[in-house]
């Protein structure tokens, strides 16, 4: 019978065979990921069971887990969840991972949000194409006094939606399913938000590791990458307020197109913002008041 390896072996094991995925990962920081969510600590916790033997069960399961993330698929879905903003949130192939970048989203909403007295109605929001929720319960977790909608075509997304809402105390949050705005009859809101598909269906990025598992239908709109984008800024003056703002995430090359749609539809005070890797990566535009 075969010794048992320490933890500190387990990982520089999975590091080593994770490094064939080239330079888009750390390594050592996935291989650690891995092993906490592996044994149900934090990163701290691997500190003080260095040393310690791992259980044939789990050196078994590290081992699985280190071949499906060597063999492309995102870290988020063999672990069950992703970090976004201030929030853990369950992922499932059901939705796409949610990225840091989206954040920008989160913190221009906030930003962006008209000032309310004592005794007025609530700022109202929705988030359009919500996959996981990050969005919508980024806000609500913010502001617990708004009124947070979120919308989604598939029924899948939706679900893991609602289950990350129960299991962050954020249950206020109305979660409708439906095409972009067609489930919002009649609604007006002062902020709609979307980061909605951008890829072209021929760009080769879709047959990248980290994305050809990941749903297509929330990466690519079709062959025409700004079509969904181009049709929620045509929709979303009938729900917006007077004064209200669109907020759209996009491709790093878009910010360029997605304005010039915005000024022809008639929004004012259009501008795009840069995430932390210097892409303009959100533009946002205002409704007449």
């Amino acid at each position: 019978m075969s010794p048992r390896i320490t933890l500190d072996q387990a990982i520089a094991r999975a590091a080593m065979a994770l490094a064939a995925l080239g330079d888009d990962i750390e390594p050592r920081r996935e291989a650690e990921a891995l092993a906490a969510a592996c044994l149900g600590v934090g990163r701290a916790g691997l500190v003080t069971r260095g040393e310690l033997p791992l259980e044939p069960p789990l050196d078994d399961i590290l081992e699985r887990w280190t071949q499906r993330r060597a063999a492309g698929e995102p870290l988020a879905y063999i672990v069950g969840h992703r970090d976004f903003w201030t929030l853990r949130l369950a992922v499932s192939p059901a939705v796409l991972v949610p990225r840091p970048e989206t954040e920008l989203l989160v913190e221009r909403a906030l930003a962006l949000a008209p000032a309310r007295a004592a005794g007025e109605a609530p700022v109202s929001a929705v988030d359009l194409g919500t996959g996981s929720g990050a969005i919508a319960l980024a806000l609500a977790s913010e502001r617990p006094d708004w009124k947070v909608v979120a919308t989604d075509r598939s029924a899948a997304a939706l679900d893991v939606a609602q289950r990350n809402a129960r299991a962050n105390g954020l249950q206020r949050v109305q979660f409708l399913q439906g095409d972009w705005l067609a489930p919002l009859a009649g609604r007006r809101f002062d902020l709609v938000i979307s980061n909605p598909p951008y890829v072209a269906a021929d760009d080769p990025v879709l047959q990248a590791d980290s994305l050809r598992v990941e749903p297509r239908e929330a990466l690519t709109p079709g062959a025409d990458a700004l079509a969904d984008l181009a049709s929620i800024v045509a929709a979303a003056p009938g729900h917006l307020a007077p004064g209200g703002w669109l907020l759209l995430e996009h491709g790093a090359t878009q910010a360029a197109s997605v304005a010039e749609r915005l000024v022809a539809r008639g929004f004012t005070h259009v501008r795009s913002h840069a995430d932390l890797a210097g892409s303009q990566r959100v533009t946002e535009g205002q409704w007449p008041g």
